[in-house]
């Protein structure tokens, strides 16, 4: 029977495997599962502004491909994942999180008998979030900077509030989660690449995204051969980047 890996285990297998082995097809349903996890990531503000789309059609996997120009990752995928930010659902997603408060707290309990995280969760997913993500041609958000950045002068704010910044957030965030897959992956003694080399906007249309919709990443899915590991992992030294504050 099949161990998993540990996550040192995990981390340390994974590697960005540019071919993949033609005859080991993968269980749809572990890829799957990996995806599930990739939904448990760490999130702004646990609003999950993301989607993820599983690519088994070969058919689309070769229409994809020159997509992504042609690369090996993904003429030889098995499977595909991508990953997708959603930032214009963020008035679903905090709704979704309000009922949640809901279901933990109970509804339309009076403010006076709120506890205080009760109050805090509500008070954050019905005024703050949509604060921070509303907007209107970006005139709203350079409001809302010019307002923190006064307030700024007298006390610690939270400056990201322009678009361009939320954008960012559902993107580091997206990253989190594709993170997650990749690792939950190679725990299975699968592999991944992650690549940034496509044609986001004519993957966008094969897949009939929303105009909201933006492509984080495409993940490419396989059984490594040899030669798809391109040498020995590089990394700058340790010593380097680490800073002991």
């Amino acid at each position: 029977m099949y161990l998993e890996k540990t996550v040192s285990e995990a981390i340390n297998y994974r590697r960005s495997v540019r071919i993949y082995n033609a005859e080991k097809p993968l269980d749809t349903a572990i890829v799957k599962k990996c995806i599930e996890q990739a939904s448990l990531a760490p999130n702004s503000s646990n609003m999950q502004l993301w989607e993820f789309y599983h690519i088994t059609s070969k058919d689309i996997i070769a229409k994809i491909a020159p997509f992504c120009f042609n690369q090996n990752a993904a003429k030889t995928a098995q499977q595909l994942v991508v990953f997708v930010t959603r930032k214009d659902l963020w008035k679903q997603r905090a709704k979704a999180n309000l009922k949640f408060v809901d279901s933990n707290f109970g509804a339309n309990n009076p403010k006076s008998e709120q506890s205080s995280r009760e109050k805090v969760a509500r008070n954050y997913y019905g005024k703050i979030i949509p604060f921070a993500y509303a907007d209107f041609l970006g005139i709203l958000g350079f409001l809302k900077f010019l307002m923190v950045s006064v307030i700024g002068i007298f006390k610690p704010i939270y400056r990201q509030v322009r678009k361009s910044d939320m954008r960012i957030v559902a993107h580091k965030t997206c990253g989190l989660a594709a993170e997650n897959f990749m690792i939950s992956m190679a725990a299975q003694g699968y592999d991944t690449c992650p690549m940034e080399g496509s044609d986001t906007l004519r993957v966008k249309n094969l897949l009939g995204l929303s105009f909201g919709a933006e492509i984080n990443m495409i993940v490419s899915c396989g059984i490594r051969e040899p030669k798809g590991v391109y040498g020995d992992r590089f990394r700058i030294p340790f010593e380097e980047v680490y800073k002991e504050v």
